[in-house]
C-alpha cells in the first residue's frame, strides 16, 4: 500500500466518533444484549425427577408403596417424609449451586475497548450493540461480527470457527474495496484494528455455533471420584443390611419388618446427598473467591488450587503496581545526560531536572524529541480523572501511559501531536522482535515522514546500531544495564526522515533511554512469605531485563536479600536456548524468555510432579496459561486471550488474590472430608449397631422409621452445614495435598472406622444397660444414635468456638430439638414407635453426645505445620550444559 493510499484510508475513519450514548441504549432495547447461548438453566422439576432416579431413592420408593400395600401406614408415612424431605433438599442445594456458577459466569465476562460520543472507554462486551465502533489490539477476541473501518498489521486467528490453525490477514475498507469482515469469537494475533458492529450475539458467528453446543454442565473430577465412592459404598452398605435381614429372619422376625428395616439401613449408611454437598462447596467456594477477586471460570479449578505446589508469576501488574512512573531520561548528546523526572503517578505535572538545576524545555530541542517520539510510537492513553479526588488513568499498555505521562508533563499533548503528525503506517509490537514502529506524515512538510521505533535497546542495537553509531549504540547498552540493575524499567527510542515510503531501510538514529520504575505493591512481600510458609514455591518468569526480574524478585523475597548478581541467580531466555539446564526446579528467576520456554518451564515442573499455578496477561502466555494446572489470568490489564484461556480471573490484578483462592481450594476440600467422616462413620455405626445388637440380647436395636428419622437429622441439615465452615488456622502452613491423594486418604478412612467403632460401642452400651434395667431402650437407642453423631459435627469443627458459621450450631440445635420431638410428641411417637423417656433417661442418652465429640477431637489428624523459610537457590547457572527440560 502506498503512503497515499494509506493516508485516504486511515485519515476518514480517524474522525469517527462512534454512537451516540442514547444511540446505543435505543440499540441495546432493540437486539437485546451481545450474549451467545447460556447454559441452560436447571428447573425445579428437572431437578425433583434427576433425585427420583437415584436408586437408593426408587428403593425407598418401593418399600413405601411395599409397607402400604401391607397396611403399615405408619411406616409408608415416614419413609414417604423422607424422601420428600430428602428430594427437598438435594433440588434447593442443585438449584442454588446452578445459580451460583450462573453468577460466575456473568462475573467474568470480557470488557471490551470502544468509541462512543467521540471518548474511548472499556464496557462489558454483552453491552455491544450493531453500530458500535470496537477498538481491537493484539490479545483481544472479537466481541461480535463487524466489518474493518481501520486496520493495521492485522492478523486474525480464526481456528475457532474454521479449524485453520493458520493466522489470517484482513485488510481495511479502500477507495477500491470495502472492508473485510471479522468474526465474533476469533482472535487478533498481531496488530490492531477499528471494527463496525454489524451483528451481536445469537446472531454473530460464534452465536449460531453455541445454539448446536450442548450446555449441560459436566461433573468435576473429584465429583466423578465421588459418585465413584458412593457406587462402592452403596454395594457394601446393601449386602451388609442384606446380612442384618437374614439374621432377623433366622431369629423369627417377620420378613416385612426386616425387608423395609434393611432397606432403610442401606438409604441411611450411604452419605446420598454427598454430591450435592460437593457441587453446593465447589460453588459456594467460587463465589467465597469472587468475594475476594479471585473468579473462578472453570469449577474443577476450585479442587485443584488445593493442591498447587509452584506459583510461576510475572512481574509486571502482579508483584509490582503495574502504574509505570518515568523517573529518568538518557539523552547521549546532552552536556548531562540523565534528566530526573518529578511528579506522581500519571498525572501530567512535575519537573524535568539535569545537574541539579531544572531544565529550560524552550532550550531542550533533544529533550522534547525523544518525548515526542515516545507519544507517537504509542497505542494508549491518557485518561483525565472523572472527579475531584479521582487519579489520572489510561488506556492500553501501563509503559505506553507512563510515556504519554511524561510527554504531557513537558506540554506535548497527544491529540494536538497526532494532528501535527498523522500516522500513516507502523509494525506493531512483536514480543519475539521486541519493539514496535510507526510512521507519520509531517503536516508542515508533507513529503517527508517521520519514522520512530521503540523496544528494548538489545533489539534497536541489531537493527540501527552498525557503522560509526556503533560505539554510541554500546555506550547506550552499558547505561540501560546499569539503569536496569537499579531495578528500572529501560525503553530506547530512535527516529529517522524518510523522503519516501520506503522507510524500512532507513537507519534511526538513537534518541535516548527512558527509565521507568513500576514499584513492587506493599503487600508482594507478605505474599511470598506466605506462599512459602505455604509449601508453595514462588517463581519469577518475566520478559524484563534480567537485572530488573533480579531487583523485584530480591525485593519481594524471592530472592533472599544475600543473593548474589543477577548473572549467578537469573536465567535468562537466550541461556535456555543455548545451553540449557538441567534443573529447571533450581531456578526461582527467569528473565527475557519467550512463549515456548514458559511452556518448558511449566511442563518441566510439571514433569516432576509439581501442581503449577501460571500468572499471565499477555496473548504469548496464553499457551502457558492453558498448559498450566491452573491458569491464573489478570482482570484489568490482561488480554482477552489471556482470559479466556485462564481457569481463574484475578479482579485486582494481585498475587494475593492468588493465595486466597489456594486458601479457599483448601477450604473447600477439608470441608468435604469433614463431610466424608461425618457421614460414613454414622452410617457405619448404625449397621454395627444393627448387626451385634441382637447379639447382646436387643432383638431390633432400631425400628426402620428411626433409622430413617436419624438419617434426615444428620445427613440432612448437619451435614450440609458442615460444608460452610471456616478453614482451620493452620491450613495455609501445611503442605499441598498431593493431587493423586484419594478423598479418603491420609488417615481418613482408618478415622472413619475407629470412629464409627466408638459410637456403635458407645451406643450399644447404652443400649444393653437400658435393657437390662428395664428402660425404653430402643428409644434410649434411638436418641443416643442421634447424638453420638451430632456430637462427632461438633468435635470435627476445626475452631469449636467460632461465630463465623453460624448455621452449624443452628442446624445441631434443631437436629436435637427434632430427635427429642419424636421422642416426646404423640403423632411422632406413633410414626417412630418410640416411648416417652424420663428426664434422667434423656440427660444420659443425650450425654453421649460427648463420647461423639471426644472421638472427633481425639482422631483429628496432626497438622503437618511447615516452618517459613526462604526458597532453595541454585549454585549458578553459566555453566549448565544440559539440553532444556521440557
Amino acid at each position: 500500500m502506498t503512503g497515499a493510499s494509506i493516508r485516504s484510508a486511515t485519515t476518514g475513519t480517524r474522525r469517527r466518533t462512534g454512537l451516540t450514548i442514547s444511540e446505543v441504549e435505543r440499540r441495546q432495547s432493540e437486539f437485546g444484549p451481545n450474549e451467545v447461548q447460556q447454559r441452560a438453566r436447571i428447573s425445579v422439576w428437572a431437578s425433583i425427577l434427576a433425585q427420583l432416579r437415584d436408586p437408593l431413592i426408587i428403593v425407598l420408593l418401593l418399600a413405601c408403596a411395599l409397607t402400604a400395600l401391607t397396611s403399615d401406614l405408619t411406616d409408608a408415612l415416614v419413609i414417604a417424609l423422607v424422601v420428600i424431605v430428602n428430594t427437598t433438599v438435594g433440588v434447593v442445594q442443585e438449584i442454588r449451586a446452578d445459580h451460583a456458577v450462573t453468577a460466575l459466569a456473568q462475573l467474568s465476562a470480557p470488557m471490551v475497548r470502544v468509541r462512543r460520543d467521540g471518548k474511548d472507554v472499556s464496557v462489558p462486551s454483552r453491552d455491544i450493540v450493531p453500530g458500535d465502533l470496537v477498538l481491537l489490539g493484539e490479545g483481544d477476541i472479537v466481541p461480535a461480527d463487524g466489518i474493518l473501518a481501520e486496520a493495521s498489521g492485522l492478523l486474525i486467528d480464526e481456528s475457532a470457527l474454521t479449524g485453520e490453525s493458520v493466522a489470517v490477514g484482513k485488510q481495511s475498507a479502500t477507495s477500491e474495496s470495502p472492508g473485510e469482515t471479522v468474526s465474533a469469537g476469533t482472535v487478533v494475533v498481531k496488530g490492531r484494528a477499528e471494527v463496525e458492529v454489524t451483528d451481536t450475539g445469537a446472531a454473530s458467528a460464534l452465536g449460531q455455533i453455541a445454539a448446536l453446543l450442548d450446555t449441560r454442565l459436566e461433573p468435576t473430577p473429584l465429583q466423578r471420584r465421588l459418585s465413584d465412592l458412593g457406587k462402592v459404598l452403596a454395594i457394601i452398605a446393601i449386602a451388609l443390611s442384606a446380612l442384618v435381614m437374614l439374621l432377623g429372619l433366622l431369629r423369627g422376625q417377620p420378613l416385612e419388618l426386616m425387608l423395609v428395616t434393611a432397606i432403610s439401613l442401606a438409604v441411611a449408611a450411604v452419605p446420598e446427598s454427598l454430591p450435592a454437598v460437593v457441587t453446593f462447596g465447589l460453588a459456594l467456594g467460587a463465589r467465597r473467591m469472587a468475594s475476594r477477586n479471585a473468579i473462578i471460570r472453570r469449577l474443577p479449578a476450585v479442587e485443584t488450587l488445593g493442591s498447587v505446589t509452584v506459583i510461576a508469576t510475572d512481574k509486571t501488574g502482579t508483584l509490582t503496581e503495574a502504574l509505570m512512573v518515568v523517573e529518568e531520561i538518557w539523552i547521549p548528546i546532552r552536556r548531562n545526560s540523565i534528566v530526573t523526572v518529578s511528579g506522581d503517578g500519571y498525572r501530567p505535572s512535575g519537573d524535568f531536572i539535569a545537574g541539579g538545576a531544572t531544565v529550560d524545555l524552550t532550550s531542550s530541542p533533544e529533550l522534547i524529541e525523544i518525548l515526542r517520539a515516545s507519544a507517537l510510537c504509542n497505542d494508549s492513553a491518557l485518561v483525565p480523572p472523572d472527579g475531584p479526588s479521582a487519579p489520572w488513568t489510561g488506556l492500553g499498555d501501563p509503559t505506553e501511559i507512563a510515556l504519554l505521562s511524561v510527554a504531557a508533563k513537558a506540554g506535548i499533548a497527544q491529540d494536538e501531536l497526532q494532528r501535527e503528525y498523522p500516522r500513516v503506517d507502523e509494525v506493531p509490537f512483536d514480543s519475539a522482535d521486541q519493539c514496535m514502529s510507526t510512521v507519520h506524515m509531517v503536516t508542515s512538510d508533507p513529503q517527508r515522514l517521520l519514522a520512530v521505533t521503540k523496544g528494548s535497546i538489545e533489539a534497536l542495537h541489531r537493527r540501527y546500531g552498525r557503522g560509526i553509531h556503533a560505539p554510541l549504540w554500546q555506550e547506550a547498552e552499558r547505561q540501560a544495564a546499569t539503569l536496569s540493575n537499579r531495578g528500572f524499567r529501560v525503553i530506547a527510542v530512535a527516529a529517522g526522515d524518510a523522503a519516501s515510503d520506503n522507510w524500512h531501510s532507513i537507519d534511526q538514529r538513537l534518541l535516548g533511554l527512558v527509565a521507568m520504575n513500576d514499584p513492587a505493591k506493599p503487600a508482594a512481600r507478605t505474599t511470598i512469605s506466605e506462599c512459602i510458609a505455604a509449601g508453595i514455591t514462588p517463581v519469577l518468569i518475566t520478559g524484563d531485563h534480567a537485572a530488573t526480574a533480579f531487583s523485584i524478585a530480591k525485593r519481594v523475597g524471592i530472592l533472599p536479600s544475600d543473593a548474589p548478581s543477577h548473572t549467578d541467580t537469573v536465567v535468562t531466555g537466550a541461556q535456555l536456548a543455548e545451553v540449557g539446564i538441567g534443573d529447571v526446579s533450581a531456578v526461582r528467576v527467569f528473565a527475557r524468555t519467550t512463549p515456548t520456554q514458559k511452556l518448558d518451564i511449566v511442563q518441566a515442573w510439571q514433569d516432576r510432579g509439581a501442581v503449577v499455578a501460571m500468572t499471565g496477561d499477555g496473548v504469548n502466555d496464553g499457551p502457558a496459561l492453558r498448559r498450566a494446572d491452573i491458569g491464573v489470568a489478570m482482570g484489568h490489564r490482561g488480554t482477552e486471550v489471556a482470559r479466556q484461556a485462564a481457569d481463574l480471573v484475578l479482579a485486582d490484578d494481585d498475587l494475593e488474590t492468588v493465595v486466597a483462592a489456594v486458601e479457599e481450594g483448601r477450604r473447600v476440600y477439608a470441608n468435604i472430608r469433614l463431610f466424608l467422616v461425618f457421614g460414613l462413620s454414622g452410617g457405619a455405626a448404625e449397621i454395627l449397631v444393627m448387626l451385634f445388637g441382637p447379639l447382646l440380647g436387643l432383638t431390633v436395636p432400631l425400628l426402620a422409621a428411626q433409622i430413617l428419622w436419624i438419617n434426615l437429622l444428620t445427613h440432612g441439615l448437619t451435614g450440609v452445614a458442615l460444608g460452610a465452615e471456616p478453614a482451620s488456622p493452620d491450613l495455609m502452613r501445611q503442605g499441598p495435598r498431593p493431587p493423586q491423594e484419594s478423598v479418603l486418604g491420609n488417615g481418613l478412612w482408618q478415622r472413619v472406622i475407629l470412629t464409627s467403632i466408638v459410637l456403635s460401642v458407645a451406643t450399644l452400651a447404652l443400649g444393653v444397660w437400658a435393657y437390662g434395667t428395664a428402660r425404653p431402650w430402643q428409644t434410649m437407642v434411638f436418641l443416643s444414635l442421634v447424638s453420638v453423631q451430632l456430637g462427632v459435627a461438633v468435635g470435627l469443627r476445626p475452631k469449636v468456638l467460632t461465630t463465623s458459621n453460624l448455621f452449624l450450631p443452628l442446624a445441631l440445635v434443631t437436629s436435637l430439638a427434632l430427635a427429642l420431638a419424636g421422642v416426646y410428641l404423640p403423632p411422632l411417637q406413633e410414626l417412630l414407635g418410640t416411648m416417652s423417656l424420663v428426664a434422667a433417661d434423656a440427660t444420659i442418652a443425650v450425654s453421649t453426645l460427648i463420647i461423639g465429640w471426644a472421638v472427633a477431637r481425639l482422631t483429628r489428624p496432626r497438622s503437618r505445620v511447615r516452618s517459613s523459610g526462604t526458597p532453595v537457590m541454585p549454585d549458578r547457572v553459566d555453566t549448565m550444559s544440559t539440553p532444556a527440560a521440557s
